[in-house]
């Protein structure tokens, strides 16, 4: 049996990394080795990153939704085949190192909060609440297969985050 196939094969595989650009997409630049709550982390580098843009750009609110628009479908075109790569070469499913997906439903939470840490916060809480509630079909989008199963049930909850962030813009 050749090295290589041993590293393939035993608990430390996750530590294995063939192709480094899927490992980086994927862990969002390391924020995924974060302990503890790695999803958290890649969320909260989510907001951050967000935030920082924002407060160093100054865009208007469409250039910031549009931008973040953006940003979304070029995480999602990349993070799906890393997701994919990720957890294929890992041996692990949908492993928790894995946070391409919180930083996209992030975002999507974040999409009709003006640039602001106080509606950060609150779009940040509420997609954490519902990346670990999954409430009905989140959960099912689990289901789709390797990549796309990782990441479209944090599109889900960030979806919803996003719904619930919008009513609570109302009343703050």
């Amino acid at each position: 049996m050749s090295s290589s196939t041993v590293a393939e094969t035993s608990p430390a595989s996750a530590q294995v990394r063939k192709t480094p650009l899927a490992w980086l997409v994927a862990t969002f630049f390391g924020a995924g080795y974060l302990k503890p709550g790695p999803g958290t982390w890649g969320s909260v580098a989510a907001a951050l990153l967000w935030l920082g843009a924002a407060a160093a750009f100054h865009p208007s609110p469409h250039a910031l939704l549009v931008s973040l628009l953006a940003a979304i479908a070029v995480a999602i075109a990349a993070g799906v085949p890393a997701a994919t790569i990720v957890e294929r070469e890992s041996g692990v499913h949908d492993p928790g190192f894995v946070v391409i997906d919180e930083v996209i439903g992030q975002w999507i939470a974040l999409l009709a909060c003006p640039g602001d840490w106080a509606h950060g916060l609150i779009a940040l809480i509420l997609f954490r609440i519902f990346d670990i509630v999954k409430p009905f079909p989140v959960r099912r989008l689990e289901r789709l297969r390797a990549g796309w199963g990782i990441v479209f049930d944090d599109v889900g909850a960030g979806l919803y985050a996003l719904v619930v962030a919008c009513f609570v813009r109302i009343w703050f």
